[in-house]
């Protein structure tokens, strides 16, 4: 399992070496010299390093790799050092330290025009309580991770947007969301018994806004024991938070398992499992579905599972539309939850920007009784290897947000999934489809399909929820000797799609 992040952007920031000992902006951070930048620099770099050997960062010392967990949290950044702030640029740069979690240091260069300057270590400016232990200082330190502010709602309140810190990891927020799930730059081997392979975003590039600009561009150096990587972020704010990625993989060895656009979230239960859990809330989920809009023109609807085994499954497509991990649960009442707010969390929708090929949408899910772990992934593996030597274009945009699937010509979404015993045997599992002005008021019209690949499902019956306004569809599932089996149902109206494919694996 992974470590959930939920803590990591209220963390504070840390520098770790004298102010006056390097030349610093009015605004705090202190910067070195200017060096010749292009974007392609970044490119050359990752190209150049794939191939030679994989050279592994120096660590930071021993003590701060020991800091505890409240250790960490006693030392904070403030804000009123922030990159560029009393600038007129629209944007504001926040530093996260090392230590903990983060025993390895990024490089982080500040671009204007086509110099780079280095942001350099300055412990003064972090705000510490006096229960911040005393720690070495040497040239191994160096910020772990940057957070991005901007005037989202107010003028003069910058807001955070997104963070970048951790391997490869970044999370974003649309406008009025808290975070949730998170991205990565690239996924190796995930699932794989022989071990996960997590390259490192070691470099960050980031650009001056122009004054009144709404967008920052950031570029991002990757390296790992397999492949580097050079990544290009164009990231707008707002509802949704946008972020359009140029990305160029290079491999060292052969890369049989990728993982392209990944996402990594938490899903422990809803109406489909509550009974497992001694929990006063109806649901913990930061996401409850995976969507994908398939290359022929299908929409599925995924609920998510916390099984009680590692559960792997692959959605084969070729050229898929997009792909994402969405959270339909949108009302306080549907978690009751007054500290995690899992109403407010955001989806995560992905979109090729161009042909993908051939490969598969993988969803990965690990079993965990604990909210603090995130056990779901999902992402893109292309069917073809990248092979040792050569090197892999993509581009995509990413969407986080409340809602941020595409709606247009959409079919019905699912609304909800529950399920549960009945008395006289069996399992009924009941879908509420959204409402829609195009869904007949007669019921009796819209056509029903339900299957399993194992023991018998009845036809079912479709009913209107007086709550949604939507239909429901219910159906019972005998599993006899059968021990898993996957369901797929839909509704359709004159033999064409209603509504999104509902699929879901159930396991005894």
């Amino acid at each position: 399992m992974m470590l959930r992040r939920e803590f990591l952007a209220s963390l504070a920031a840390l520098a770790a070496a004298p102010r006056a000992s390097w030349a610093q902006d009015e605004h705090g951070l202190p910067l070195g010299d200017a060096t010749p930048f292009t974007p392609s620099d970044v490119i050359d770099m990752a190209r150049e390093k794939a191939a030679r050997g994989y050279e592994p960062r120096p660590m930071i010392p021993e003590a701060w790799q020991n800091l505890t967990y409240d250790q960490y949290r006693k030392i904070w950044f403030d804000s009123r050092n922030g990159l560029w702030e009393g600038s007129d640029a629209p944007q504001r740069v926040d530093v996260f330290p090392p230590g903990l979690y983060f025993p390895q240091a990024i490089r982080t260069y500040v671009v204007e025009g086509d110099q780079a300057r280095p942001l350099k270590f300055d412990m003064g400016v972090f705000d510490t309580t006096d229960k911040f232990p005393n720690v070495p200082i040497d040239d191994t330190l160096g910020y772990s991770g940057l957070r991005l502010r901007a005037e989202l709602r107010q003028p003069g309140i910058h807001e955070e947007y997104a963070v970048f810190q951790g391997a490869s990891y970044f999370r974003g927020i649309g406008t009025g969301d808290i975070y949730g799930l998170s991205a990565r730059g690239l996924a190796l081997k995930t699932g794989d018994p022989m071990g996960e392979e997590f390259p490192d975003f070691t470099h960050f590039w980031l650009e001056r806004p122009a004054s009144g600009a709404a967008q920052i561009v950031v570029h991002t150096l990757l390296d790992g024991p397999s492949c580097t990587g050079a990544f290009r972020f164009e990231i707008m704010p707002g509802q949704p938070l946008t972020m359009h990625v140029e990305a160029e993989i290079f491999a060292r060895d052969t890369l049989t398992h990728v993982g392209i656009a990944p996402l990594t979230s938490m899903f422990m239960f809803d109406d489909t499992n509550k009974q497992r859990f001694d929990d006063f809330r109806p649901a913990v989920h930061d996401n409850d579905g995976l969507m994908i809009h398939n290359g022929g023109g299908e929409v599925i609807w995924r609920p998510l599972a916390n099984p009680q085994t590692l559960q792997i499954s692959a959605f084969g497509d070729n050229n898929p539309r997009g792909f994402g991990l969405m959270q339909r649960a949108r009302k306080f009442s549907d978690f009751n939850d007054l500290e995690a707010l899992y109403h407010r969390r955001p989806g995560l929708w992905i979109t090729p920007g161009e042909g993908w090929g051939r490969g598969s949408v993988a969803l990965i899910e690990i079993p965990t009784d604990k909210e603090i772990y995130d056990n779901v992934v999902a992402y893109w593996r292309p069917s073809a290897d990248i092979e040792a030597g050569t090197s892999h274009r993509m581009t995509y945009r990413l969407d986080w947000g409340a809602d941020p699937a595409p709606k247009a010509a959409m079919p019905l979404r699912v609304l909800n999934t529950a399920a549960g015993g009945r008395p006289e045997g069996g399992r009924i599992f009941t879908i509420d489809f959204e409402d829609a002005p195009h869904v007949p008021k007669d019921l009796s019209k819209v056509d029903r399909l339900v299957r399993s690949s194992a023991g018998d499902v009845t036809e079912g019956i479709i009913q209107r929820n007086p709550e949604t306004g939507g239909p429901r569809l219910a159906f019972t599932f005998m599993a006899g000797d059968a021990q898993w089996a996957e369901f797929r149902a839909q509704l359709r109206l004159d033999g064409q799609a209603l509504s999104e494919v509902w699929l879901y694996r159930w396991t005894a």
